[in-house]
């Protein structure tokens, strides 16, 4: 009986099954970073002291995918930490992805006053302090300006480093981030992997 081909050149075997262990694992990572989970880096002050640079973090992609299922648009909570695609960006800039906090949704009116943000709403028509349940997070004063309504299908976001220009985000009118439209959010932030002393869940 004659030996097949891959018999006669076990060489041969072997690279075609690490092509196709490579090729399941390509293909697995692209799945996972889709429909899963994606882990992004935190790149300059905006979110001190609740972040800093070089923080790694583990974004949960699976409210997106769900709500995709659904061919819904994934809405976060307020309050959430959220990861998003800089719906300014262009070949050669280098934050194409960009860490905020939730603070308000389509249709509130958002102001600024006394160092804090006011979010209007049906519910609230005397305004409240968004961030009241962010367990004493960012807790800074926030300055700037701000004074609109967040126009259908977008969140307005915020840093969690507030004064001066340390956090480019939906305040300060056309010279900010702007308010951002819901298919551009990555998800919400769960966790911090790194630094290891500093591992917590968001």
């Amino acid at each position: 009986m004659e030996a097949s081909f891959l018999q006669r050149h076990p060489f041969v075997k072997d690279a075609l099954n690490i092509a196709i262990f490579i090729f399941c694992v390509l293909i697995g990572t692209l799945l996972i970073n889709t429909f899963i989970f994606r882990s992004f880096s935190v790149i300059g002050p905006s979110m001190e002291s609740t972040m800093y640079t070089n923080d790694r973090l583990i974004v949960n992609r699976l409210p997106v995918t769900w709500a995709q299922l659904q061919n819904k648009s994934y809405i976060p909570e307020r309050g959430q930490i959220i990861v998003f695609k800089n719906p300014h960006y262009s070949t050669g800039m280098s934050d194409e992805y960009i860490v905020k906090r939730v603070i308000a949704f389509p249709g509130e009116r958002v102001t600024i006053q006394d160092g804090r943000y006011v979010v209007y709403n049906d519910e609230f028509p005397d305004g409240f302090n968004p961030d009241d349940a962010n367990h004493g997070e960012p807790g800074v004063p926030t300055s700037g300006t701000a004074d609109e309504i967040v126009p259908v299908g977008e969140l307005f976001v915020s840093g969690d480093h507030r004064q001066g220009n340390y956090s480019l985000d939906s305040r300060n009118g056309s010279s900010g981030l702007g308010t951002i439209p819901f298919y551009d959010v990555v998800g919400p932030v769960s966790m911090r992997i790194f630094p290891f002393d500093k591992v917590r869940g968001f």
